[in-house]
């Protein structure tokens, strides 16, 4: 695909990720022509910045635009955006590339490029490994599953936003290696939070520690990003608790497919689901600590459940 001014971009979800994806496309010389956001305050916004139209339908956003990125949560959203009835993107959407980054069922990506071919477009699934400073810097890490000359066609945009990028195979696998990374990563924080809990119950200084931890086989990516956020107990969200949950389990949906008993991320994502359930889901992933903390009613969470008695 060309840039700038003879490439047409729309984004559906300019929330977190959407917004500093546009931007950033914006900043290196693309056009942003249309936005679409069920919070009209979001949309408003991103289409101020970078002089593209609020779109009144999904089927504007198709009309208007060569290529069309999607930024939503959940399995259902990304369904609800390709409706074969009503409005929907897939109204217009004959030579159209839409590039769909969220982590979802593989599943869905398989389905959302059979409704595109059938309607004579494209579709490719982008599974972004890093947050919103990422987005607005242009330094993703994207996995792209889907057909390749597609994704030869939009390197050029997807490069612009990432300082990684990497074809994985046909629809689904990019969306399979993406709920690995997250698997991993969501058990990574639960066990950084029961860790930190701990050296705090047993009256360890936390600088101290998270300090050790770095220097040993307790370091990892997720104590540079998350450990001083769990000692300050500073929940400013950047990939939430409710999405750790739904990619948790979007895993362990694929490890009863292929047999596999997980027991680790099955003990994670009940942790997830826990702070979504005590009303904490909205919040950062780093806030798996005020679970495990004594400090933070953690103890008593923990006598609830008949463990550590």
């Amino acid at each position: 695909m060309d840039k700038g001014e003879s490439l047409k971009i729309g984004f559906v979800g300019v929330g977190r990720m959407g917004s500093n994806m546009a931007l950033c496309l914006r900043d290196a010389g693309y056009r942003i022509l249309a936005v679409h956001d069920r919070n009209p305050d979001a949309a408003n916004s991103v289409a101020s910045q970078t002089g593209a139209i609020v779109a009144r339908s999904l089927g504007e956003v198709a009309e208007r635009t060569d290529v069309i990125v999607t930024v939503v949560g959940t399995d259902k959203e990304m369904l609800s955006l390709f409706s074969e009835t009503g409005d929907s993107l897939l109204n217009g959407a004959s030579g159209r590339t839409f590039v769909n980054c969220a982590t979802l069922s593989p599943d869905v990506h398989v389905e959302m490029e059979r409704r595109a071919q059938a309607h004579g477009a494209e579709s490719l699934e982008v599974s972004m490994a890093s947050s919103i400073i990422q987005a607005r810097e242009g330094t993703l890490y994207l996995m792209v599953g889907g057909k390749r000359e597609t994704f030869e066609r939009v390197r050029p945009m997807l490069e612009a936003i990432s300082a990684s990028l990497r074809w994985i195979g046909p629809s689904g696998q990019a969306a399979k290696l993406k709920a690995l990374v997250n698997m991993v990563m969501n058990i990574n924080t639960a066990g950084l939070a029961e860790g930190l809990g701990l050296a705090e119950a047993l009256g360890l200084d936390l600088t101290m520690v998270r300090e050790v931890f770095s220097q040993t086989g307790a370091a990892s990516r997720v104590l540079e990003t998350d450990g001083g956020d769990m000692q300050s107990r500073e929940h400013d969200v950047f990939f939430s608790a409710a999405h750790a949950a739904k990619d948790s389990h979007i895993a362990l949906t694929l490890a009863s497919r292929a047999g596999l008993y997980l027991p680790l991320a099955m003990a994670s994502a009940s942790q997830f689901d826990r702070m979504e359930a005590l009303g904490l889901g909205e919040i950062d992933k780093s806030g798996i600590s005020e679970l495990t903390f004594l400090s933070r009613g953690g103890g008593d969470l923990i006598s609830e459940n008949g463990r550590n008695s």
